[in-house]
């Protein structure tokens, strides 16, 4: 089970562990958790020792994805998250983007779902730049957290 941490004990605890462990990073909302997003994350933690993932807050959410979102807060979203066996470390960020936060804990390997290509991952070159792996992981089709609010809106 993993630990929900802020962004300042992270960034200590992976400058701690980045010669001794391969840190891999992803990001996202999470916002209702689905199989998608389980096979996704356990197919990241395989890439390295420890899987730190990075959460959009509340702000960042309704940002990117409207007024109507987030369903789930974040405290909730992270803590759904480190209670996952793959993932070791969870923390929010607020920007659109997790670049600030991918400079900061600088991972071996950073990982995106099937539905991004290498070379559009934020981070990408930052992390290659320092010699890391940037991958596009396996997607599956028809799991997504706005089809599961689509399939609920049109069965009220």
């Amino acid at each position: 089970m993993g630990q929900f941490i802020d962004r300042k004990k992270l960034k200590l605890t992976c400058e701690q562990l980045r010669h001794s462990k391969q840190i891999v990073f992803t990001n996202g909302c999470f916002d209702i958790l689905h199989i998608g997003h389980v096979r996704y994350l356990q197919e990241a933690k395989q890439q390295g020792d420890l899987l730190v993932v990075g959460v959009n807050t509340d702000a960042s959410v309704q940002r990117l994805k409207g007024p109507s979102r987030p369903i789930q807060k974040e405290q909730d979203r992270a803590e759904i998250l480190a209670a996952l066996e793959c993932v070791d470390f969870v923390t929010l960020f607020d920007e659109d983007t997790p670049l600030g936060l991918i400079q900061e804990i600088m991972p071996h390997v950073l990982v995106k779902g099937g539905d991004w290509k290498p070379d559009q991952i934020v981070g990408s070159d930052i992390v290659q730049a320092a010699g890391g792996k940037v991958l596009s992981l396996r997607f599956v089709e028809g799991r997504s957290t706005t089809n599961i609010v689509k399939s609920l809106l049109n069965k009220s």
